[in-house]
C-alpha cells in the first residue's frame, strides 16, 4: 500500500499482542490487514481458540510465547521482531477490539508530519461503557507521567501507538506486564523523544461480554512501584540533568529578562521565592523537595519558576556539601561532635546521626533561605529598579 506523499507501508508494521481474546481477534486482524499487510501478532500463551484463528490468516508473522509472560513482554518480542525485519515504525493495537483498525492511517498520517514522534491514541473517556476505573487510572498515570517527565498528556494509557523504532532502539525497560506502556515513553521522553496524543475513536463492549486480563490489585502495585522507581530516578538524575541543560546563555538571558528585569513583582517578592527554593532545595525532603517547594510556592502566591530554579540548589554536586553543612548545624545545635560517619554501627548510633541530621537540616535550610533572600533582595535593590 501507498499512503499520500509516496511513503510505503513497508516502513511500517503492525504488532497486536494476543491473550485468550478469540472472541475479537478474527476481527481485529481482518480490520488491521485491510489497512496494512505487514501484521506481527504475539500469541502470548493463550489457551482458547487463538491459534486455530491465526492459522487462517496467511502472511502474517507469528510469535508464540509457551506461556503467559505478560503485555510487556509480548510487545517486547514484537518490536524485537520489527527490528530485525527492518521496519522503520511499529503500529500496536490491541486485540480486544476497542480500537479501529481504520483509524491505523491517523497514525501514520500524523508520522509523515512528524517522523520521530511517539503518537499515543487519546481516547474519549465520555463514550459509552467506558468503565469509571480506566478513566481513573488515566488520570493517576497521567499525573506521574507528568512528574516524570514535565509533558502533559491527555491519554498515557491507551494502546493504540505508534513508535518510531530507531528512536527506541538499545532501550532498556524494567517492567513486563501492563506497566511497560507507562515505562516505555517515560523512557522515551527522557531521551529526547516527542510524546504526542491524537484522538481515536474507542468501543467498549457492554460489562457482561467484556474481557479484561487486568488484575486490579497485581496491576496496580506493579505501577505503583514502577512510578516509585520512575519518579526517584526522574528527581535524582533526570530533573537535574534537564536543569544544567537549560543552562544556554540564550535561556539565562531569557530567564532573567522575564521573572526579574521586566518581571512586574517587587523586588522583596523575587527575594521571598529565592530564599523559599533554597530553603526546600536544602530541607530533608529527599525526593519529594521540588514537589513540597512548589506546593508552598502556590500557597504563599510566589513565583513557582523562581522558588523551583533555587530549589534545584541540591544537585548531585552540591550534596556533599548540603549534608556536612547539615550535620555541622545539628552537632553545634546539639552540642555534640559530628557524627556524618557513626564510630560504630548501631541502632543507638543511627538515630543520634539522624536526629542531628534532621536537627542540622532543617536549621540550616532556614539560615540558607533567610540568607539567600536578604542576599537578592539587597542586589535587586540595587541594580533592579522595580516597575510601577
Amino acid at each position: 500500500m501507498i499512503f499520500k506523499n509516496g511513503k510505503e507501508m513497508s516502513e511500517y508494521v503492525v504488532i497486536i499482542p494476543t491473550f485468550n481474546n478469540g472472541s475479537t481477534l478474527r476481527d481485529v486482524l481482518t480490520g488491521v490487514m485491510d489497512v496494512c499487510g505487514n501484521v506481527i501478532v504475539v500469541n502470548d500463551g493463550s489457551c482458547d481458540n487463538t491459534c486455530e484463528i491465526l492459522n487462517q490468516f496467511e502472511g502474517i508473522e507469528v510469535i508464540t510465547h509457551n506461556k503467559n509472560r505478560g503485555k510487556g513482554a509480548a510487545l517486547n518480542s514484537g518490536f524485537r521482531k520489527a527490528y530485525d525485519l527492518g521496519y522503520k515504525y511499529a503500529i500496536t493495537i490491541d486485540s480486544d477490539g476497542q480500537h479501529y483498525p481504520q483509524e491505523i492511517k491517523l497514525l501514520c498520517d500524523s508520522s509523515l508530519k512528524e517522523p520521530e514522534t511517539l503518537w499515543i491514541g487519546s481516547r474519549d473517556f465520555k463514550s459509552d461503557n467506558m468503565p469509571g476505573k480506566n478513566s481513573f487510572a488515566n488520570r493517576f498515570s497521567n499525573f506521574w507521567f507528568k512528574l516524570e517527565t514535565g509533558i502533559t498528556l491527555e491519554d498515557t494509557q491507551s494502546g493504540f501507538r505508534l513508535y518510531p523504532l530507531e528512536r527506541l532502539k538499545g532501550i532498556r525497560i524494567l517492567s513486563g506486564r501492563y506497566e511497560f506502556e507507562l515505562e516505555i515513553i517515560v523512557r522515551a521522553a527522557w531521551r529526547n523523544v516527542v510524546v504526542k496524543n491524537i484522538p481515536v475513536s474507542v468501543y467498549y463492549p457492554p460489562k457482561e461480554i467484556r474481557i479484561s486480563h487486568f488484575k486490579p490489585f497485581k496491576d496496580f502495585a506493579r505501577i505503583s512501584i514502577l512510578n516509585t522507581v520512575l519518579v526517584f530516578i526522574a528527581l535524582l538524575w533526570w530533573w537535574p540533568l534537564k536543569f544544567f541543560k537549560w543552562f544556554s546563555r540564550e535561556n539565562i538571558r531569557n530567564f532573567i529578562k522575564k521573572h526579574i528585569t521586566e518581571s512586574k513583582e517587587s523586588n522583596l517578592h523575587i527575594a521571598k521565592s529565592v530564599g523559599l527554593g533554597l530553603f526546600f532545595g536544602i530541607s530533608p525532603l529527599w525526593g519529594y523537595q521540588m514537589i513540597a517547594a512548589v506546593a508552598a510556592a502556590h500557597l504563599l502566591k510566589l513565583n513557582k519558576v523562581i522558588v523551583l530554579v533555587a530549589s534545584n540548589i541540591s544537585i548531585p554536586p552540591m550534596i556533599p556539601f548540603i549534608l556536612y553543612g547539615s550535620f555541622a548545624a545539628g552537632a553545634f545545635i546539639l552540642g555534640e561532635p559530628i557524627s556524618f560517619i557513626p564510630s560504630q554501627l548501631n541502632l543507638n548510633s543511627i538515630s543520634d546521626s539522624l536526629v542531628q541530621y534532621l536537627t542540622g537540616s532543617i536549621a540550616f535550610a532556614s539560615v540558607a533561605g533567610i540568607t539567600g533572600m536578604l542576599a537578592s533582595y539587597i542586589l535587586l535593590t540595587v541594580f533592579r529598579k522595580e516597575k510601577v
